[in-house]
């Protein structure tokens, strides 16, 4: 079965980068550092999120596949 999903939520993307970031970095990193993390990780993901909150994919489950659509 394929299906298409548009996720539409603003703080998703900055919220699930600020968790991954909390888990990779120890409490004493700087704020400065912490920032520097965060901004490296949402420069990468302007690469499939181009305004932040909309991201179109199609599910595959049978190949058990999730693919960019539209932007």
């Amino acid at each position: 079965m394929k299906f298409r999903v548009t996720l539409k939520t603003p703080d998703v993307l900055d919220e699930a980068i600020q968790a991954a970031v909390d888990v990779s970095l120890q409490d004493d990193t700087s704020e400065t550092d912490r920032e520097a993390l965060q901004d490296a990780a949402a420069e990468a993901c302007a690469l499939w999120f181009r305004y932040s909150e909309l991201l179109t994919v199609e599910i595959d489950t049978e190949a058990l596949t999730c693919v960019v659509v539209r932007l």
